[in-house]
C-alpha cells in the first residue's frame, strides 16, 4: 500500500510503500477513497502535539470494505464506511453509560501481536488513532467504522467522521442546545461550520459566527449563522454580548487557543454553557473569572469529538444530508491528491477554507 508518512516532527509528509498486515478477527480492511485534512493533523506535523513518528496521519476517511475478520459483525465486504477515531470497547463503564468517547478500553482495541504497518526497513509505522487515513488502505478495529448507504457520496461522507460528528454532536449531545436559544461559535473552520449547522437544526434563534477571516464569516451566513463578528476588527466578547443583549446561552470554541476559550466563556450570559472543541495545548493555561461559575452559574466544559455516539450519530447525519437539511458538499473547499497533502495543509494553514479533502486515488 502507499501512504503519506510523517517521519519527523516538525516535518513534511513523504509518500512511501508500506506493508499492511492482514486483518485480525475483529478488524476490517478498507480501501480508502477520501480523507479529510484536520487541524489536529497539522498540530502533529508542526510538532505542537506529539506524533510518535514514523506515523501515518489522517483519521477522517470514507471508503469501501475489502475484507473482514472472523468475528466482525458490524460490516461486510462491499460496505461503504466512514471511520471515526473515538473507537469503543462496548463493555466498560463509560460505554455502558452511553459515553463512548470516554471509553476506558479503547487502547486494548489497538493491541496486536505484530504491527499493522511496517516500512521497507521492517520498522513499525504508527497509524494515528489506530486509523492512518492518508493511505490507500487501512486495517482498523470494527468499532472504528460505521456503514453508510451506497447512495451517500463518499466525498461528502469523508467529513462525517470528525468535523461533522465533533461540531454537531457537541450541539446535540454535549451542550444540548435548546430551541429558541442563542449561540456563538468561535472559529468557523470545518468543526465550527458543523456546530453552526447543528445549532440551526437544533432550532437556535440566534447564531453568531466569530472569526478573523472575512471569507469564513461570509460562508458562515450561508450555513445558518444569523450574525457575524470580525474578531480582527472588534472586541469579539463585547460584540457578541451587544448582539445578544448580555451574552449567549451557549458558546462553542473551535480553534484550540486559551485566549479564544476565555473569550467563549466571557461571551456567556447568566446560566450559559461554553463548550471547548479545539485542542488547546497544555502550555496555554486558562484564566477565567471564578465568580462567574458560582454567582452567574456559567459552565465551562470540554467535549472530546463532540461527546458523540458515532454508530448512531453518523447514520442520522447521513439522513439529514439526504433530506437536504445538512450541507456537506459546500464544506468541501478544495481537493488534493495523496501526493499533494503538504500543499493541502498549506492551504489549511493559510485559512479561509472550510475543509480540504484528499482524493486518495488521485495523483497530480
Amino acid at each position: 500500500m502507499t501512504a503519506a508518512v510523517l517521519n519527523a516532527a516538525p516535518g513534511k509528509l513523504e509518500l512511501e510503500t508500506l506493508l499492511l498486515d492482514d486483518p485480525g478477527p475483529d478488524e476490517v480492511l478498507i480501501d480508502i477513497h477520501y480523507a479529510g485534512l484536520c487541524r489536529s493533523d497539522l498540530h502533529e506535523i508542526d510538532g505542537i502535539w506529539p506524533a510518535g513518528c514514523p506515523t501515518v496521519l489522517g483519521h477522517e476517511a470514507s471508503g469501501v470494505v475489502r475484507r473482514v475478520g472472523d468475528r466482525v459483525t458490524t460490516v461486510v465486504p462491499g460496505d461503504h464506511v466512514v471511520t471515526c477515531l473515538s473507537s469503543y470497547c462496548g463493555s466498560c463503564h463509560y460505554c455502558l453509560a452511553g459515553r463512548l468517547t470516554l471509553c476506558a478500553g479503547r487502547g486494548r482495541l489497538r493491541e496486536r501481536d505484530r504491527p499493522v504497518l511496517t516500512n521497507q526497513f521492517g520498522a513499525s509505522v504508527h497509524p494515528t488513532a489506530g486509523l492512518g487515513a492518508f493511505a490507500t488502505a487501512m486495517v482498523v478495529h470494527q468499532h472504528s467504522v460505521v456503514a453508510i448507504p451506497h447512495s451517500m457520496p463518499l466525498a461528502a461522507a469523508s467529513v462525517l467522521g470528525c468535523a461533522i460528528v465533533t461540531g454537531m454532536s457537541a450541539v446535540f449531545r454535549s451542550a444540548r442546545v435548546e430551541p429558541g436559544s442563542s449561540v456563538a461559535v468561535v472559529g468557523c473552520g470545518g468543526v465550527g461550520i458543523a456546530a453552526i449547522q447543528g445549532a440551526r437544526l437544533a432550532g437556535a434563534a440566534t447564531i453568531v459566527a466569530v472569526d478573523t477571516n472575512a471569507q469564513r464569516l461570509t460562508d458562515a451566513l450561508t450555513f445558518g449563522a444569523t450574525a457575524t463578528v470580525d474578531a480582527a476588527a472588534t472586541d469579539s466578547v463585547e460584540a457578541v454580548r451587544e448582539l445578544t443583549s448580555g451574552g449567549v446561552d451557549y458558546s462553542f470554541e473551535a480553534i484550540g487557543l486559551a485566549a479564544t476559550v476565555e473569550q467563549s466563556f466571557a461571551m456567556l450570559g447568566p446560566g450559559g454553557t461554553a463548550t471547548v472543541l479545539g485542542l488547546v495545548p497544555d502550555s496555554q493555561p486558562l484564566s477565567i473569572r471564578a465568580a462567574d461559575l458560582f454567582a452567574s452559574e456559567k459552565r465551562l466544559h470540554g467535549a472530546f469529538m463532540g461527546s458523540n455516539r458515532f454508530p448512531i450519530d453518523i447514520p442520522n447525519y447521513v439522513r439529514f444530508y439526504e433530506q437536504g437539511r445538512l450541507d456537506l458538499d459546500r464544506m468541501l473547499s478544495a481537493f488534493v491528491g495523496l501526493d499533494e497533502l503538504n500543499e493541502g495543509f498549506r492551504l489549511m494553514h493559510d485559512g479561509g477554507l472550510t475543509r480540504v479533502v484528499a482524493d486518495i486515488r488521485r495523483r497530480s
